[in-house]
């Protein structure tokens, strides 16, 4: 990275604009008559401004130095050159180079402030009407409105692309309706840290006692810990941490979630002689999930005539003979509208899924295979050899960047086409999609859930499986007995041992699953690289690229930040004839595997076959492909889909040639090494080792400290998530009790 300064100048020329978000590759004349290049987001700019910006000196590989601005101070243009140069660039509608010149002759340096203020002044120019000076003033306003939104933003250093959000949402009240109220920029749609908006907001003259900063640190405590799994808070607990947030006395805290609630904000209901506080949407999403999951399970349908005998004519077919449990599972799915079938690795999830599908398709029903993620859904593809998907494609997800929220196109007018839908890895669904599947699912459809619930529970909110287990108000099949070909590995042995509390073995004659002792952290990071560079691929015929290093953190030494790190050096290093692009802490080469860390609904992607489509999702894998020698474009490949990056979105990249537990959840690999050294208390758990173990198909390899892996199975602290779904499930769908 360079260094940190400050450069300024006048625009001369645009490159590149992204009208979207406003990222920008301008030419700046600085003071001392050098012309540079100046990339950042600095939206509706145009030559003849004049710029100061703070940022980074970074160096291009084709295109040399330049300058990324993190934070631009700007100027109208005020002498007449400047101001015909600004006003030729096409950036008032309606206004082109000759009425440019026209405009400026007649009233010189005041030209932008006649614009704005006096347009009926502009007529008196040859070839503008008063209907066209109208026109030209109402585009100027919008413009310098949405400037004033970008300039009220930079002051407070908050990301400048929020105004084109805000701009979209309240137009040319933007700015009024911030300097009214700017806790808005803390709501669910524009995500500043409520102590950032708090400070901007006190130093703007707004009291520590005022409604609006209430009511926003009330909306924000619900809204934060939706992040931890929560669906609702106790209301002694939300006004609590509420007080502590703002320093706030107690009764005016009640005062706003009373308001809160009055307007129908936050939703209190009693839940098993709890005071449940729910933001609204989350409060209809866990009653319309408990009704709608009832409403399947008691629909009127059909019970599958013949059973016995599809079933013996699969058995014959397959070449197989169902387990007890297994035979119970298919029979079940037959004879009910929702299923939940469970077990652990080796325990014939797989098998049982497969028998349900044929036995589906052998009623007659045409059947959706569906997970929540692309790489799960591409295994359930595998497994089952049947195209999957994945439960956002499925239900034609969009988002509106006008609302800030996800739109399914699939819902109850426009239902799923299927009269069977299988979801595997359910452990992974929060509350939100649950709730939009069981919408888009046609009355009477038929419902298999697939999982592990000792797998860690959802990102988001809620603890659908869980709940829905222990609610025992559908019908389930919990699958025990490990077979004997899954017996014989010891990964599988070793994921049960961890699962019932005991550590796993880590001595020697295994044949999928080793330990290597490495305490001191660059020992440790060295060996696993070691063992991705060469070991592995020369021992063992693992190509590099089909083993994943996982760590239960991000942080410290042995975190996937610093692993990433050394991977990269050590597997695809710098070459003459590899392109590259820094993007902050981030050096982006071809040949790199990358993550996607956020969901982007807008990302185009195309497939080999020509198919197109958008939308690439928080923890979606893929490898560079190519770097335009300009480095303003970066080509990725996820799987079976190509999509190309602008500079503006390597933002919502990482690379992941090492990755969090957290974020393989769902997908399963050839090769996993797992780092075995101390983090964060509530990382060192059981959840976390067992779902780390489970990630590996073929082998294990466990480096680090000896002790951790056996306190981490002796800790089965789950952090307790409140939701109220499981006593909903056991009262009906009735909107009167519940908790997690």
């Amino acid at each position: 990275m360079g260094e940190r300064c400050t450069v300024e100048g006048t625009v001369q020329h645009v490159i590149f604009q992204n009208e979207e978000n406003g990222y920008t590759v301008l030419g700046l004349l600085t003071e001392e008559g050098e012309l540079v290049t100046v990339v950042g987001c600095i939206p509706c700019v145009a030559p003849g401004e004049k710029l100061t910006a703070d940022g980074l000196w970074v160096s291009h590989p084709s295109y040399g130095q330049q300058f990324a601005a993190e934070t631009v101070e700007r100027l109208m243009p005020e002498t007449e050159e400047e101001l015909i140069s600004y006003l030729s660039s096409g950036i008032i509608k309606g206004v082109g180079p000759a009425t440019a010149e026209r405009l400026v002759e007649r009233f010189g340096g005041e030209t932008l402030a006649v614009i704005e203020e006096e347009p009926e002044r502009l007529s008196t120019v040859k070839g503008i009407t008063s209907k066209r000076a109208m026109e030209i003033s109402a585009a100027f306003r919008e413009l310098t409105g949405l400037r004033r939104v970008m300039e009220f933003l930079a002051r407070y250093e908050l990301p400048v692309e929020l105004a084109m959000r805000l701009y979209r949402t309240y137009g040319a009240d933007a700015l009024p309706r911030l300097r009214a109220d700017p806790y808005l920029l803390a709501g669910e749609r524009y995500g500043v840290a409520f102590a950032d908006v708090d400070e901007i907001a006190l130093s703007m003259g707004f009291g520590g006692d005022s409604p609006c900063r209430t009511e926003a640190a009330v909306l924000y405590e619900l809204e934060h810990n939706l992040g931890n799994g929560h669906v609702f808070l106790p209301r002694p607990k939300l006004l609590a941490a509420t007080e502590q947030l703002i320093g706030a006395p107690p009764e005016l805290v009640e005062q706003a979630l009373d308001t809160l609630e009055s307007r129908g904000a936050v939703v209190e209901e009693q839940i098993a002689r709890v005071d449940a506080c729910y933001l609204r949407r989350m409060y209809l999403a866990e009653s319309e999930t408990a009704r709608r999951l009832l409403a399947l399970r008691d629909a009127p349908r059909s019970q599958g005539r013949g059973v016995e005998k599809l079933i013996r004519e699969m058995e014959e077919q397959q070449g197989i003979a169902y387990a007890p449990q297994q035979r119970q599972a298919v029979e079940l799915a037959a004879r009910t509208g929702v299923l939940l079938l469970t077990g652990g690795p080796g325990t014939g999830k797989t098998t049982s899924t497969r028998g349900i599908v044929a036995l589906f398709e052998g009623m007659g029903l045409q059947v959706l295979l569906l997970a929540p993620t692309g790489r799960a859904a591409k295994r359930m593809s595998e497994l089952c050899r049947r195209e999957a998907q994945t439960i956002h494609r499925a239900l034609g997800m969009t988002y509106n960047e006008l609302t800030g929220e996800t739109v399914f196109k699939k819902n109850g007018k426009e239902p799923l086409e299927a009269d069977a839908v299988i979801v595997d890895e359910m452990s992974m669904v929060d509350l939100p999609l649950m709730q939009a599947l069981l919408e888009a699912v046609k009355p009477g459809c038929r419902l298999v859930m697939v999982g592990d619930p000792d797998q860690l529970p959802s990102v988001g909110p809620g603890n659908v499986l869980g709940d829905l287990l222990r609610s025992h108000a559908v019908a389930a099949v919990s699958l025990t007995e490990v077979f004997r070909q899954a017996e014989r590995s010891a990964i599988i042995r070793n994921a049960h041992a961890v699962n019932s509390g005991r550590p796993p073995e880590l001595g020697s004659g295994q044949n999928d699953f080793f330990f290597l002792c490495r305490r001191a952290p660059d020992r440790l990071v060295q060996t696993v690289v070691d063992l991705c560079r060469t070991r592995l691929p020369d021992n063992m015929g693992i190509p590099a690229d089909q083993i994943q290093v996982l760590s239960p953190t991000r942080r410290g030494l042995t975190g996937t930040v610093s692993l990433n790190r050394a991977l990269q050096a050590a597997l695809n290093p710098p070459a003459p004839d590899k392109h590259q692009k820094t993007w902050g802490e981030l050096t982006f080469r071809e040949g790199d595997r990358v993550m996607q860390t956020r969901n982007n609904y807008d990302v185009l992607w195309q497939k080999d076959d020509g198919e197109m489509g958008t939308g690439i999702f928080n923890g979606d894998v893929g490898v560079i492909q190519e770097i335009d020698p300009g480095g303003e474009l970066v080509t990725i490949r996820f799987d079976d889909r190509t999509s190309v990056y602008t500079p503006d979105l390597l933002g919502q990249l990482d690379m992941a040639y090492a990755m969090t537990v957290h974020k393989a959840q769902g997908s399963e690999y050839r090769a996993v090494v797992l780092v075995s050294a101390p983090a964060a208390a509530s990382l060192m758990v059981r959840g976390v080792l067992y779902t780390a173990i489970t990630r590996a198909r073929e082998l294990l390899v466990m480096v680090g400290d000896d002790v951790i892996p056996g306190k981490m199975a002796e800790n089965d602290r789950q952090a307790r998530r409140y939701s109220g779904l499981r006593r909903r499930l056991m009262q009906g769908g009735g909107s009167d009790g519940a908790s997690g």
